[in-house]
């Protein structure tokens, strides 16, 4: 199993045991990803965090097409 399938498994089982405990699904998504944002800032740059939390941000949309660039 690599990090990614490990990881959407620790969520989806977080995600539940919220749910269980009676917590909203996306306060508790919410609650998770801040979380997550923080951890990561007390191990990396607060710049490199920023560039791929943007990164992601604009590349939220799955219909969009990107254009590949060629030097």
């Amino acid at each position: 199993m690599g990090v990614h399938a490990w990881a959407r498994r620790e969520l989806e089982s977080s995600l539940q045991q919220a749910q269980r405990q009676g917590f909203d699904p996306l306060l508790s998504l919410r609650a998770l990803l801040s979380e997550a944002v923080e951890l990561n800032r007390l191990e990396r740059e607060v710049a490199d965090l920023a560039q791929e939390l943007q990164f992601l941000a604009d590349n939220l949309d799955p219909e969009r097409d990107y254009a590949l660039m060629r030097p």
